[in-house]
């Protein structure tokens, strides 16, 4: 591209974050600056995820809750997003229901958990695919021996959330996710991968008593438009990174928009603000 780029690699958050948010995307994956806050439902999905890695690392069910709790309980005060909860007494109760949260999720999962024969708990990966200007990074939650491919793999993915994803998620949800892991793995284990699986689990009991788990499965070899579309976008978004001076905010992204107006407000120059600045009085 004759140029040196701002990042090493593309991961399938910081694409994301990059096509919802620019600034924000500028402010994490150049700068690496991590201060932003997580949402408490963040911060339960990930020590769901931590108690799943250790499971299916060969922990028992009991075990590996705690290792999830003692997680949840360690992340610091600043580090979460209270919203509306501005009091320690407010903050605490909080906390509490994120306790709460956490051990119901992780409780519907692990009372009847998928059984794979896992290959690989958490694996990070970075692979350069011909034809694409940066490498790919993705980390998989699980590789496993695939079901329905002896000499295959399978990508186990665990997704703790508050509603179910529509069932047609295989066509834009999951999609881009699943190429960025199919990518990684690929170039690790070297065997065909199959398949891509997601394992959803609301967070909330369901009052009609349904399951609490839904699996979405795609299945690799009914894409090929959608990896054209895939590394089309991979070269597109390089060549805009690689030629933007100045990354402009979205103020209506609901995950960092306000934030993303304070990092560009931050760079406001003293004699902008007066040539511009003409209150009425």
């Amino acid at each position: 591209m004759g140029k040196e780029l701002p990042i090493k690699h593309w991961s399938h958050s910081s694409l994301m974050a990059f096509l919802r948010n620019p600034l924000a995307w500028y402010k994490r994956y150049v700068e690496e600056v991590y201060d932003t806050p997580s949402s408490p439902s963040g911060i339960v999905g990930r020590a769901g995820h931590v108690a799943l890695q250790h499971f299916y690392g060969g922990l028992g069910k009991e075990g590996a809750t705690e290792l999830g709790l003692e997680y949840l309980r360690e992340v610091p005060d600043f580090e979460i997003n209270f919203g509306k909860a501005r009091s320690r007494l407010a903050k605490k109760k909080k906390r509490a229901a994120m306790e709460h949260e956490y051990l119901q999720a992780i409780g519907f999962y692990l009372a009847r958990p998928p059984t794979y024969k896992v290959l690989g708990v958490e694996v990070k990966a970075v692979a350069e695919v011909e034809g694409l200007p940066l490498p790919i990074k993705a980390v998989s939650d699980l590789v496993v021996q695939s079901k329905v491919d002896p000499r295959g793999v399978d990508i186990v993915d665990h997704k703790f959330v508050a509603a179910f994803s529509p069932l047609r998620a295989d066509k834009s949800l999951f999609v881009f996710q699943a190429i960025f892991n199919y990518y990684t793995v690929k170039k690790l284990y070297g065997k065909p991968v199959r398949r891509f699986i997601v394992h959803e689990c609301k967070i909330t009991r369901n009052a009609d008593g349904s399951p609490q788990l839904r699996r979405y499965v795609i299945d690799f070899r009914a894409f090929r438009r959608e990896f054209i579309i895939f590394n089309r976008l991979i070269r597109d978004a390089t060549e805009v990174i690689a030629h933007t001076k100045v990354f402009l905010p979205n103020p209506s992204d609901l995950f960092e928009g306000e934030n993303s107006l304070d990092i560009y407000n931050i760079n406001l120059l003293p004699e902008e603000y007066d040539a511009h600045f003409r209150p009425d009085l």
